[in-house]
């Protein structure tokens, strides 16, 4: 039980984060998939040695060149309040969650730095092998970064590779590969780089069709349109079929964040997957209420398939995951909530025995501890239904990822189709949708990470450590200034990022 929390500090303090890491994420996928797009122009202008694609290379270059300028500034403030809003949170877990970060700062931003100078202004000063080489390892240093943060982020969501020491009351590392290549964190590393690359695209498709609605460099808009469409098109592949291995991992782990985005609150057998539905934002866990008012529409047995590669298998509700399913062998919050509370009582036990030098004592209630110690999470909470995500919020953005995400791959195909009849020009209707694909790319790429981060709370350590614990010991007044504080900030250099893009892509390409 937690006595005297203030819990408008630690909602406050939710609030800034999340500010925080979705104002970075404005910048950060940009960053991430056009470079990559950016290195295969560099590659088309050394092989052919042509000017014109001299000239888009820089072109794009220029523009991935104020995006990640931006993303620095937000991406070192993030870490910071690492420290000054979730200090328990970083004693506790800092033995593994600083690994990660250290090795991101030290190899991946070391690598990116290096080569960027040389990437910008090594144009006739270096040799084209060498400017080239620099420019994919950009890409790579960039992709590097995101690597050891997604890594950090995936061992929240699942950790494993660590044991808790009870003498220091911290998480502590025990494998670093089972950290760094676990399933979960592959899948993270892979799906947020695919989707990634695919907004990269939706960029360069945004302002090139832009171009072509106003008929200027219209070669230069239609060679970037051709590269773009067919790296993303692979990447709107993948990212569906990754996406699905990802739901796979998220049943294993994290049974609730997949019943709270698919509004599951009663367990099922052949569950179908929600095509369609408007949730019910007043229902709770524990009432009668529909799940959807009116009407929906359910795919039959797709969940089932999705969480269990099986149609006739059962995947747990959210009531089931709260009071438990004896049917089911579902262990509810309940009973975790009742083995997490010995965890807690036997480690209070074990450090005082401790302390009065009773060796026996602290013995006998190690090993109880040790037995519970997989629920000690649980044993902070106040009551089960605490253990249940916000359901709409959770729901509403997984199923705008899903419906944009299974959009995305035919706005590729038209956009190749065409161009190949070179009939691209007259299509302004996909031109003009075109022009607002990266703003959809940018929703789509928003709401995954509300679905990851929102469906897996109330956990800073998903089963291990709830926020309420992570916290640090502030007064909600003086978060909520830091919030506005940060809120002006971010915004202001949103509105330097969006005025410089604008200014120098209404500029264009240096003209010969």
């Amino acid at each position: 039980m937690i006595e005297n929390l203030d819990l408008g500090m630690v909602n406050w303090a939710r609030a800034q984060f999340a500010l925080t890491a979705m104002y970075h994420w404005l910048f950060v996928p940009l960053t991430l998939g056009i470079s990559w797009i950016i290195a295969f122009f560099h590659t088309i202008y050394v092989r052919t040695g042509s000017e014109e694609w001299k000239r888009l290379t820089k072109f794009w270059m220029k523009l991935f060149g104020i995006n990640f300028a931006i993303g620095v500034a937000t991406g070192i403030i993030m870490e910071f309040e690492f420290g000054t809003n979730w200090s328990n949170y970083s004693w506790m877990v800092g033995d593994i969650f600083g690994a990660p970060l250290a090795i991101e700062g030290i190899v991946a931003f070391f690598l990116e730095a290096t080569f960027f100078a040389v990437m910008f202004f090594g144009w006739n000063r270096v040799s084209k092998g060498f400017h080239l080489f620099a420019t994919w390892m950009v890409a790579a240093g960039s992709n590097l970064s995101a690597v050891w943060i997604l890594v950090a982020n995936a061992w929240m969501q699942y950790p494993v590779g660590q044991a808790f020491n009870p003498d220091t009351a911290r998480f502590e590392m025990q494998n670093f590969f089972e950290v760094a290549f676990s399933p979960y964190a592959v899948n993270k590393f892979t799906h947020a780089t695919s989707s990634s690359m695919m907004l990269g695209a939706f960029f360069v498709i945004s302002i090139s069709s832009w171009y072509l609605l106003r008929g200027r460099h219209v070669l230069m808009a239609k060679r970037s349109i051709v590269v773009a469409a067919c790296l993303g098109l692979v990447a709107s592949i993948f990212t569906i079929f990754n996406g699905d291995e990802s739901a796979y991992e998220i049943a294993q782990v994290q049974p609730m964040k997949l019943a709270a985005f698919e509004g599951l609150y009663e367990g099922q057998t052949n569950a179908g997957l929600v095509a369609f539905g408007v949730i019910n934002r007043d229902k709770k866990v524990y009432d009668t209420q529909p799940a959807f008012h009116g009407f929906n529409i359910h795919i039959p047995g797709l969940l089932s398939l999705m969480a269990n590669r099986s149609f006739n298998s059962f995947v747990p509700g959210m009531k089931d995951l709260v009071y438990g399913n004896a049917e089911h062998d579902v262990l509810g919050a309940v009973q975790k909530m009742e083995l997490g509370r010995k965890a807690v009582a036997s480690l209070d036990a074990y450090r005082q025995a401790k302390k009065a030098g009773d060796a026996a004592a602290a013995e006998v209630q190690l090993a109880a501890f040790d037995e519970h110690k997989e629920f000690l999470g649980y044993g902070y909470l106040n009551k089960p239904e605490e253990a249940v995500p916000p359901v709409a919020l959770s729901f509403n953005a997984f199923h705008v990822m899903v419906f944009l995400g299974t959009l995305f791959p035919l706005i590729f195909i038209g956009y190749l189709y065409f161009s190949y009849k070179g009939t691209l020009e007259r299509k302004k209707w996909l031109l003009g949708l075109g022009t607002i694909t990266y703003i959809l790319g940018m929703i789509a790429s928003q709401a995954g990470w509300i679905v990851a981060e929102v469906g897996r709370q109330p956990w800073s350590i998903q089963g291990l450590l709830p926020v309420t614990i992570a916290r640090t010991n502030l007064t909600s007044g003086t978060v909520q200034t830091t919030f506005f504080l940060f809120l002006v900030l971010f915004t202001l250099l949103l509105i330097a990022e969006i005025s410089i893009m604008v200014k120098q892509i209404n500029i264009g390409p240096e003209e010969n």
